[in-house]
């Protein structure tokens, strides 16, 4: 855990000393162009290495009735054996969560007893930080679009309609900080999970906790020169990126942030963003007493038997020790 925060910690102190350096260009411009290449390489690449790979059963997860004799009621969204019915289970999965709204949590107390309960707050704030991750991530198109749609001033308008304070305070920007501090708080106090915990399942929380954090930091505190970020950023987007001057120091450490954190995702855990649409527990419908399911490496591919193999091997594994069906003798006898 201390290895990720003092990782993330020397990231914004990199892009601080960058920043006060004069590398602003490199951080503010070459930086993002590069972190954003790496990003969609990243992706695409793991996207077609995960669609290359066979998928040698019909493995979804279950949970209900699997579709058999028709006075039987089958659950069509738990064991969809349809292709509707798989689509609608992976909108409800993508969508809200629905496996980890189903979740449970198991404790072993005095007794022994095993009690099982609900575990429905880590679906709650998966689902807040998501939600309000891509909230923010649609009001930062304000940067990129000039005329500004009024469909963004509208998610503006309802994202901010508690107007706390001035600049007024968006509600996601709370939810997000909140739905982080439960997630890290969840692996710091669990010791189930803390004991399973490695430094990349922390440092995407310490990085997105850095990214969030920066932003804020540069709305509501360090008041950065919005007018000036504009121009930066709509210059990176029409690919004519012009450095304005007068840009604080705490943008470069949020854009330097980002660059990482656009980097970093495709080689990551955060990568289930697109790895669940491939996932064969989830995209597959539980049709295995209906449609025959083929192996795809069945023949014509030829496999040895293992009487193949022993024939090989039979010295190797006398002399291990192993045993065998044929000693050498009866190998050499039956020919």
């Amino acid at each position: 855990m201390f290895i990720s925060l003092l990782a993330v910690i020397a990231l914004g102190c990199i892009a601080w000393l960058g920043a006060a350096s004069g590398f602003q260009y490199l951080i503010g411009v070459v930086l993002p162009y590069a972190a954003v290449l790496v990003f969609i390489g990243g992706f695409v690449w793991r996207i077609v290495d995960w669609a290359k790979s066979p998928v040698p059963f019909r493995i979804p997860t279950t949970g209900g009735q699997q579709k058999s004799l028709d006075w039987i009621k089958p659950a069509r969204l738990d064991s969809p054996f349809t292709t509707a019915g798989t689509v609608g289970r992976m909108l409800l999965e993508v969508l809200l969560f629905r496996s980890l709204f189903r979740n449970t949590s198991v404790e072993i107390q005095k007794g022994p007893r095993v009690v099982y309960y609900s575990a429905k707050w880590l679906w709650l704030f998966a689902l807040l930080f998501h939600y309000c991750f891509l909230l923010i991530f649609i009001r930062h198109f304000r940067f990129f679009l000039e005329p500004v749609p009024f469909a963004l001033t509208a998610i503006e308008f309802v994202d901010g309609i508690m107007q706390i304070g001035v600049p007024r305070m968006f509600m996601s920007d709370v939810l997000v900080v909140a739905a982080l501090g439960f997630l890290l708080a969840r692996r710091l106090f669990s010791e189930k999970i803390r004991y399973i915990s490695l430094a990349n399942d922390y440092f995407p929380l310490f990085l997105l906790l850095g990214l969030v954090g920066s932003g804020i930091w540069m709305r509501y505190f360090a008041k950065v020169d919005i007018a000036a970020v504009k121009v930066l950023t709509m210059g990176l987007v029409t690919m004519n990126p012009v450095l304005p001057e007068g840009i604080g120091a705490a943008f470069f450490i949020h854009i330097f942030l980002l660059s990482c954190l656009l980097a970093y995702f495709p080689f990551s855990k955060l990568m289930h963003m697109g790895g669940v649409f491939l996932s064969p527990t989830r995209n597959l419908p539980n049709n295995t007493r209906a449609v025959r399911h083929v192996n795809p490496w069945n023949p014509p591919k030829k496999y040895r038997t293992y009487a193949e193999y022993e024939d090989e091997f039979r010295e190797l594994m006398e002399e291990a020790g192993l045993p065998v069906d044929k000693t050498s003798e009866e190998a050499a006898a039956a020919e």
